[in-house]
């Protein structure tokens, strides 16, 4: 069974800096495409980042380019997102999204897995 497990939230100031934590167990690792999606208050799902299985292809929405970085740990089977120059608007619950295979979407009915959430939030 496909578990993911996220970490690393937690309360910042804005300009501050996190790194999300999402572990992967029940299947290699190396055979996910992996995501980061997050969930504002009272909004829906959106698409923040995607790593290619072997990790050198990135890819990642215009709000967060420059301040986010996605990265990936084969040795420990984790997922990564390192957060910097955090906003306010980046306020959310933040979610790790596994897919089997090479390509990514940036559509929640895509991603194959899912972790429960990690609650990150910004104050102004």
């Amino acid at each position: 069974q496909v578990q993911l497990v996220e970490s690393g939230g937690g309360l910042v100031q804005t300009g501050g800096s996190l790194r999300l934590s999402c572990e992967v167990s029940g299947r290699t690792f190396s055979s996910f495409t992996m995501a980061w999606f997050r969930q504002p208050p009272g909004k829906e799902h959106e698409f923040v980042a995607a790593i290619s299985r072997s990790g050198p292809n990135t890819y990642y929405t215009d709000s967060v380019k420059g301040r986010f970085t996605i990265s990936r740990d084969t040795a420990k089977n984790t997922l990564y997102l390192q957060m910097n120059s955090l906003k306010p608007e980046d306020t959310a619950v933040y979610y790790c999204a596994a897919r089997v295979g090479t390509t990514y979407a940036q559509t929640t009915d895509y991603w194959d897995y899912w972790g429960q959430g990690t609650q990150v939030t910004v104050s102004s």
